[in-house]
């Protein structure tokens, strides 16, 4: 009976290393964010067909980089007890293995932007690929400024959503400029969180190299003061109005709030707050976005 249970469990265990792979909460993030870049940038009336090839299309891709990211950063996850578990560097799975669903996932995802939404959402997907997999991850190692580079794959995926919908305008750039800005100060309370495990990998990361906390205290408050502003340029840009604005306003404030007690006791729990605080940040901001474009 034992051996049994064993034979039926394993493919399921295989089947859940594999959809590990692609980070799925992470991925959870650029289902959303694509869909409201869709729904943000069309121009003509809603197709609920195109918005599902779109946004799964995004999320194969976003699978795929995330695939390849944990290939190139097996030894890194190896040493960190935060992802020592994940498949590869626990041994549950090869990386030439993780290397074929990357490919296929990635080929799958721009095949079906390409065809499914247009040609223009796919060149923004293989950008995202390109610039997370092949610039970020390896920046990682030799740079805490790889945060800025990383935050360009992080926002392209609103951008993705906005082409499948229509012409690449202002708008669209003003998405992706809040998307990018609010990642800054997600990752840094994220990175002060795990600031030990980080360490361990020795990554250069801002809470690595400065174990007082000033520095990446300065650069959260500074990515967060600029947030203010960015965070209404969908309302500068017509995308929203007045009620979007003040929500936006309101929400950020909060933030820079958190920020500037985390500057003053640079405490796990602050930290914690803080980045509790950006995770809910986001999808309110679209929540505000999306009701006062439409209402």
């Amino acid at each position: 009976m034992k051996t049994d249970a064993v034979a039926i469990t394993a493919p399921r265990n295989r089947l859940a290393d594999f959809v590990a792979l692609t980070k799925p909460r992470l991925n959870s993030l650029v289902v959303v964010t694509t869909g409201v870049g869709y729904l943000a940038g069309r121009v003509e009336a809603f197709d609920p067909v195109v918005l599902v090839h779109t946004t799964i299309g995004a999320a194969l891709v976003a699978g795929g980089a995330a695939a390849l990211n944990q290939i190139a950063e097996r030894d890194l996850d190896a040493r960190m007890l935060r992802t020592r578990d994940r498949p590869i560097p626990a041994g549950r799975l090869q990386p030439t293995e993780a290397i074929w669903l990357a490919v296929l996932l990635a080929v799958a995802g721009l095949t079906q932007l390409a065809f499914g939404a247009n040609v223009t959402a796919a060149i923004v997907a293989l950008a995202t690929l390109v610039s997370y997999a092949g610039i970020y991850t390896p920046m990682k190692r030799w740079t805490h400024w790889a945060v800025l580079v990383g935050a360009v794959p992080g926002a392209l995926p609103v951008v993705i959503g906005w082409a499948a919908a229509g012409p690449l305008t202002a708008g669209a750039w003003a998405l992706f400029a809040l998307v990018f800005v609010w990642q800054l100060p997600h990752f840094l309370a994220l990175t002060w969180l795990y600031r030990t495990d980080f360490a361990r990998a020795d990554l250069p990361l801002l809470s690595v190299s400065d174990p007082s906390g000033r520095r990446t205290a300065r650069h959260l408050l500074v990515y967060t003061v600029i947030l203010l502003p960015v965070s209404l340029t969908p309302a500068w840009f017509g995308l929203a109005g007045l009620g979007y604005a003040a929500g936006a306003t309101m929400l950020t404030t909060g933030l820079l709030v958190l920020a500037t007690r985390f500057a003053t006791d640079r405490s796990t729990d602050r930290a914690r707050m803080l980045f509790r605080a950006t995770l809910l940040y986001l999808p309110l901001v679209w929540g505000l976005l999306l009701v006062d474009a439409t209402g």
